[in-house]
């Protein structure tokens, strides 16, 4: 790169001289403070200071031909592009690479043509002494003849070069120097002149963007629009400035004081302030004169004449903003707006009620808005042909217009509609506000895009309409929100206060023939008689006969029926009715007398009830109140902005009301009251057990089934009306819809979880009860009955067993499909550890013969095959295990050493019962006094000794 010498000025006193690097040629290296301050004093002078003030020095004209300081006055104007600048660098860049390569090339060629110059060189390519390896050619005639030549073009061109600067310094056309000091390529674009009016129109357009000519470029706009621009500062009126004799026409006029706003600017120079004054005065004198043309073609309707050309003028100005809030301001519509309808048609007129009540509100209709926004709709179809006849495609008329019509009249006719309907009714108003807002966006979707609307104008329409409702957004969403939870509420409270009135009307039914004097002497009565009563008559357990055999019939006027308990003392009849009763309606069957009776009775109404402790109805109509109210509240969504949001989040809100309600209030209350109901529920004041089930408990899994259905019911609403919606984010772990979700299915789980812990103690309850009652003393010792039990022995299972069986199978199948998996292995898997532990209490109430062995084998392998159609290795062990210890029951008493070799095994059990375990199984057998001393001398010898 050529260096030039850097610029000598003398230091200041009592300052050190700083080193001084040379400077590259149009680079600027600041290396004085002074060159600092020269170099900002040259922002604030005139155009023909700068040209003077370049003829100083080279180096003070380097500072004023700096391509930076003109490309910021471009800059200035707008009209310098950056992107086209870099791209023409480039272009530049690449053709010079191009011929430089070419240059190159052709040298080389002429090289080869003129042959080698030496005939023998050195390692570098220098030639060699003589006489050492060869000769060397001292003179080449061609070589010389082109040094020449290449010098005289050298020199040439630093003539031309210092030529050029000359005229430059002396050639300032209207105060500006035109000259580029070293320009790359000669631009011959021709120069605007007055000569010719026309051209000094299209002067800024003209304008290109090329580093290292912006000096040129500004010179062109310079010499064009200066002298009018001057001559426009120092005119004392409207008349005096020579553009307004030198154009006529106001599309021309238009045209030149807009550009000279343009070239404005760049003027930085003193009195810019006052200069830019005075033409923003000349230029509103013009505006006003042809809004006052366009004002005029309006009222006479002269759409394609005055109003299309003075549109035009006062497009080529400034831009058309003030003839587009001409047009907008003056439209009809704006003041006759009562025409399209009136609000109040919306409304009915109240229903006056008698005896001075507060009247009913009327109701609320949407077509007076339908035809309201049909009207309009058919005005702005209108009004966009006549906008694309006056104005042109640049500009957008459509969207200031619709503005102004969303904020005059649509706003106008929507705000007393919803004031009115917010004093009415609140649910009036919820309705108004989801129509009317949906009846806009259809609206918005009707109106027509003129030429100049540009491809967003479907989507700028609908951010306008949606503005309409900006004022009221946030009062309907709030509204709705407290309008659902409260009609939610309402729901539940009404489904509990129909349970209470039911329960009331139940117990009031059973208690309505109850003589409280009369029960109370027919139960001493029945107490007397049984305490009087002979001895014999009572049944004892360790009686070999059935207790059929010994049973007492009661008198039939007597309220108890049983006479299995203790004492003999019977228990009021509890059977349950057939049908759950339902408020209003009798149970069949005759009424109790008792008021124990009644209470039982009572009883067996609030098991039956178990599954009305919460209702699928209430949650389904929880569901499609929600459903309704989220459809309100998501049309708000299309909004965007700050307004979708809060809608968004007051959508998610409308959910978790509904599950605070649903859950909470409704689910948990009715699981709670359910499990209270099983926990008071005693199958020994049941008289009737031959059904498959225990009642209370499958009503519960009923209940439970309920409850999936509504999980279900849930999952669903949430994914369909949430979640497709795009209402809320399923995988963001911290949205409160999904957490609330979580908390309701985390409380059923837990609320379901206590009820089936609450459902194994009432299903073993019942399995002993059906060991109790069922299980007869001869089924593992026929013998007690002499031969004719052994001859009709069966070899199956017993009946209890099967019962038992039945009655547990049966609710462990009414969990499949509802519950999840893993709750239901750990429900079968409880159940069957309660079962082997029933189980082994049996066993120990039992006296078991060799004969009754098989039975009780036959029974424990029923047992064992119902186990492993659960599928839960856990329990398989268990049962193994009791299968193996009835093994012991079966050896003949002859055998007593291999019975207590049995016993001491603790590998043969695998580990489920211990020795002094087995040994007190052992002991229940029929004979075992027979056969204890032989055992245990056998124990004793096989070294087990039992303390």
């Amino acid at each position: 790169m050529e260096f030039l010498n850097p610029v000598r000025i003398a230091p200041l006193k009592g300052t050190a001289r700083k080193p001084v690097l040379p400077l590259a040629k149009g680079v600027m290296l600041m290396l004085d403070p002074r060159l600092e301050i020269i170099s900002t004093i040259l922002e604030y002078l005139p155009v023909q200071d700068l040209c003077r003030f370049a003829r100083v020095s080279k180096r003070l004209q380097e500072m004023v031909y700096d391509d930076s300081r003109w490309v910021h006055k471009l800059k200035l104007m707008g009209i310098w592009n950056e992107m086209e600048a870099r791209r023409r660098f480039e272009d530049a860049m690449r053709r010079r690479r191009a011929v430089q390569a070419a240059r190159a090339a052709e040298e080389e060629r002429k090289a080869l043509q003129n042959g080698p110059k030496t005939l023998n060189t050195g390692p570098a390519g220098r030639p060699s002494a003589p006489g050492v390896g060869g000769s060397l050619t001292l003179f080449d005639a061609g070589e010389e003849d082109h040094r020449v030549q290449v010098q005289r073009e050298a020199s040439i061109r630093r003539a031309e070069l210092d030529a050029k600067r000359r005229t430059v310094a002396g050639t300032i056309t209207e105060g500006i120097d035109l000259m580029n000091l070293a320009p790359l390529k000669p631009i011959d674009t021709p120069r605007p002149s007055m000569a010719d009016p026309s051209s000094l129109l299209k002067v800024l357009p003209s304008i290109k963007s090329i580093r290292g000519f912006a000096r040129h470029e500004f010179g062109k706009i310079y010499a064009a629009l200066g002298p009018l621009y001057f001559d426009l500062a120092k005119a004392k009126t409207h008349t005096d400035p020579v553009v307004f004799r030198i154009y006529r026409d106001p599309e021309q006029q238009a045209q030149i004081l807009g550009q000279l706003k343009v070239f404005a600017q760049c003027d930085t120079a003193h009195g810019w302030m006052d200069r830019l004054e005075r033409l923003n005065l000349m230029i509103g004198i013009f505006e006003n004169a042809a809004l006052r043309e366009f004002e005029g073609g309006y009222e006479t309707g002269d759409i394609d004449g005055r109003m299309r050309r003075y549109a035009n003028v006062l497009i080529l100005l400034n831009g058309g903003q003030a003839c587009v809030q001409l047009f907008v301001q003056k439209h009809p519509v704006m003041f006759e707006r009562g025409e399209l309808g009136n609000p109040m048609d919306s409304f009915e007129s109240e229903h006056v009620l008698p005896l001075d009540c507060k009247p009913m509100p009327g109701s609320f209709s949407l077509e007076p808005s339908l035809l309201f926004f049909t009207r309009l709709s058919a005005l702005l179809l209108e009004q966009a042909d006549v906008i694309d006849r006056v104005f042109p495609a640049t500009v957008n008329v459509m969207i200031p217009f619709l503005e102004r019509v969303a904020e005059d009249v649509i706003s106008e006719f929507v705000t007393p509609i919803l004031d009115e309907a917010h004093d009415r009714d609140i649910e009036q108003y919820l309705k108004a506000v989801a129509g009317i807002y949906h009846r806009l966006l259809e609206f918005a979707k009707t109106v027509k895009a003129t030429k100049g609307s540009g491809e967003n104008f479907p989507e700028e329409a609908m951010k306008i309409m949606g503005r309409v409702f900006e004022a009221h957004v946030d009062l309907y969403l709030q509204d709705e929100l407290d309008y659902f939870r409260k009609k939610c509420e309402a729901e539940v409270d009404s489904w509990e206060k129909k349970i209470v009135e039911k329960d009331a009307a139940t117990e009031s039914f059973f208690m309505s023939n109850i003589n409280r004097e009369a029960d109370k002497r027919d139960f001493l009565s029945t107490f007397k008689k049984v305490i009087l009563m002979p001895v014999s008559v009572i049944p004892s357990p360790f009686s070999a006969k059935p207790a059929s055999a010994t049973e007492t019939k009661p008198a039939e006027s007597s309220p108890y029926a049983n006479s299995n308990t203790p004492g003999g003392l019977e228990t009021p009849n509890a059977s349950r009715p057939a049908a759950p009763m339902t408020a209003g309606q009798a149970t069949p069957g005759p009424l109790p007398t008792t008021e124990l009776a009644a209470k039982a009775a009572i009883m067996n109404s609030r098991l039956e009830g178990i599954r009305s402790l919460f209702s699928l109805e209430v949650a389904l109509n929880l569901v499609h109140s929600a459903k309704s109210s989220l459809e309100r509240a998501a049309l708000f969504t299309s909004a965007g902005g700050q307004t979708g949001e809060e809608a968004r989040e007051q959508c998610e809100q409308i959910f978790i009301a509904l599950l605070q309600v649903l859950g909470p209030r409704h689910v948990k209350a009715g699981f709670d009251k359910a499990v209270e109901h099983l926990s008071k529920y005693n199958p020994r004041e049941i008289t009737e057990h031959s059904q498959p089930g225990v009642a209370p408990l499958v009503t519960f899994l009923e209940l439970v089934n309920v409850g999936d259905l509504i999980q279900q019911m849930i999952d669903v609403f949430y994914e369909q009306e949430l979640v497709a919606t795009k209402l809320t984010d399923p995988r963001d772990f911290l949205n409160p819809a999904a957490k609330e979700k979580k908390r309701f299915e985390q409380m059923l789980d837990e609320r379901v979880a206590a009820g089936l812990n609450m459902g194994i103690d009432v299903l073993m309850d019942e399995a002993d009860h059906l060991f109790a009652i069922t299980q007869q003393a001869t089924d593992f010792n026929p013998g007690a009955i002499g031969d004719a039990g052994l001859r009709d022995f069966d070899i199956g299972p017993t009946k209890t067993a099967i019962r038992v069986i039945e009655v547990v199978s049966s609710h462990t199948k009414l969990l499949t499909g509802s519950t999840d998996k893993n709750v239901l292995d750990v429900f079968n898997q409880e159940v069957g550890i309660r079962l082997f532990a029933s189980l082994c209490k049996h066993i120990k109430r039992q006296r078991i013969s060799v004969d009754g062995a098989v039975k009780l084998i036959s029974d424990l392998n029923h047992y064992h095959a119902y186990i492993t159609t659960l599928k839960i290795k856990p329990l398989v062990p268990y049962f193994n295990a009791l299968r193996e210890l009835s093994q012991i029951y079966l050896i003949d008493p002859s055998h007593a050493k291999q019975m207590a070799t049995v016993i001491a095994d603790p590998n043969r059990f695998g580990g489920i019962f211990r020795v002094e375990e087995v040994y007190e199984y052992a002991t229940r057998r029929e004979d075992w006094y027979r056969v204890k001393k032989e055992v245990e001398r056998a124990m004793y010898g096989i070294g087990c000794c039992i303390s």
